[in-house]
């Protein structure tokens, strides 16, 4: 059975597509000669072996049985697909360079970039690589980088924003899927941003000559550059992007668990108690709910356990992807994701990108000082939480955090205790509708209970 992901619909190169529950890429007969190109040219090579392309073969076999078909490539597979509403700060920064990087490699080649969106880009073993094999045609100096304004409104714009504003802005992403316009970002960043050269001239500039095109009726013009000049371009975008910064010290949760170091005996009990258990099960796939800045995800990377590490304080996940760079740590995938309000489909028919809780399918979810977040701090009851977490994989370790701990008693400060229902025993009797308790114990002095549960075999 063949089947076009519903995603693969704008360029007429070609598309992905699934043939027997395996994923394909086929190459239309309309972009052959650019891909001989890309082929021929050693571009193809260079870039998987350097790391900046994912791998892929060639089948000669039309699996679709479609009249445009020329080739077929079977990519290879990434374990989990994000989108860029999900990255951190950096994981944009870095995608972004790695964009500008192919742009310039491409040129060696006498190739051009024709795209220059995130959406090509995913995060495989801890970096960014791309994707999309059809996003190289041959170089024609006499044309404008088509990319350019593409690249602006879905890289730069962002992360002048976040730069200049010092605020995340990822849900703005998730409202300008296509990039956030040029004339937006131009209205909303501060007035020293034109003091920036680059800034300026990429955004506030452009901003004014499209401006300008529209109130006299005469459509934009691109700028049409040679090589000499579109390598400057390049380098000035390449600039622009290295020198945004976002100030890692701002998260309201990050070094948490430095601070819960200080608590006798918590972390190393803890720790302690979950390695045991991890022994004992056979699991290759797992998240980590309110992963903070990965000190358990690490823990789950050190049993060669692949780990989507996910907590909506962007910080702290900003700071994981730091350490993740740092120590070439490749089975840990960092997200920003509210699991009160996780990304939903978008796109077309909402078919275009899939939800985050349809994209997870793991062995074992491990939810740790989490839960009275969800249940206190977002009044999300227990029931909603476990069906929540039943929806990612079969095991699940969670640790229930008792009303008289002092973090939950500076949480009720600030709010009315409406939570009579917030008990170890209701929190039970909710999650046995889909889990049975295996294993339990206190963590030290602490009054803090982990549980080890399985999924009833008929909740799934």
């Amino acid at each position: 059975m063949t089947s076009r992901h519903p995603s693969s619909y704008r360029d007429p190169s070609g598309f992905i597509f699934t043939h027997e529950g395996v994923l394909y890429r086929q190459i239309n007969k309309c972009f052959a000669k650019n891909f001989e190109i890309f082929i021929n040219s050693g571009l193809h090579d260079h870039l998987i072996k350097e790391e900046m392309l994912i791998a892929d073969s060639i089948i000669n076999e039309n699996l679709t049985g479609s009249g445009d078909w020329h080739l077929t490539l079977k990519p290879q597979l990434i374990p989990f697909i994000s989108y860029s509403y999900e990255w951190s700060f950096d994981m944009l920064k870095d995608a972004a360079l790695l964009t500008l990087k192919l742009a310039k490699e491409a040129m060696k080649f006498g190739m051009l970039l024709k795209d220059a969106t995130p959406l090509n880009i995913q995060f495989y073993k801890g970096k960014p690589i791309f994707i999309d094999s059809l996003s190289f045609e041959a170089y024609d100096e006499t044309k404008p980088w088509i990319a350019y304004r593409q690249f602006c409104e879905t890289f730069l714009a962002p992360l002048a924003l976040m730069h200049y504003l010092q605020t995340p802005l990822q849900p703005m992403l998730l409202a300008y899927p296509d990039g956030i316009p040029l004339s937006v970002a131009a209205k909303l960043l501060p007035w020293k941003s034109k003091l920036n050269l680059n800034v300026n001239l990429h955004v506030h500039l452009q901003t004014k000559i499209a401006a300008k095109a529209d109130n006299t009726n005469k459509s934009s013009k691109e700028f049409k550059f040679s090589a000499s000049k579109l390598k400057n371009i390049l380098s000035s975008l390449e600039s622009s992007i290295q020198y945004f910064q976002l100030n890692a010290s701002s998260g309201s949760w990050s070094g948490y668990y430095n601070e819960a170091e200080q608590r006798e005996d918590y972390l190393d009990e803890k720790k302690a108690i979950i390695s045991q258990w991890l022994s004992s099960l056979q699991l290759k796939t797992a998240i980590d709910v309110g992963a903070n800045e990965g000190f358990f995800s690490k823990l789950l990377n050190d049993q060669n356990i692949e780990v989507l590490s996910a907590d909506s304080d962007h910080f702290s996940i900003n700071n994981l992807y730091k350490q993740i760079k740092k120590e070439d740590i490749e089975n840990i995938m960092p997200l920003i994701i509210d699991f009160a309000n996780p990304s939903p489909a978008i796109g077309v028919n909402n078919t275009e990108r899939n939800p985050f809780l349809e994209r997870v399918n793991v062995d074992l979810v491990i939810a740790l000082a989490v839960i009275h977040h969800l249940a206190i701090g977002r009044n999300i009851p227990f029931a909603y939480i476990a069906t929540l977490f039943k929806k990612f994989g079969p095991y699940l370790i969670i640790e229930f955090v008792p009303k008289e701990d002092e973090k939950i008693q500076l949480m009720l400060q600030h709010k009315k205790d409406i939570y009579n229902w917030y008990t170890e025993e209701n929190f039970l009797k909710e999650f046995a509708a889909f889990y049975h308790v295996a294993a339990s114990e206190v963590i030290g002095q602490s009054k803090r209970k982990l549980f080890l549960m399985q999924a009833n075999e008929q909740a799934f």
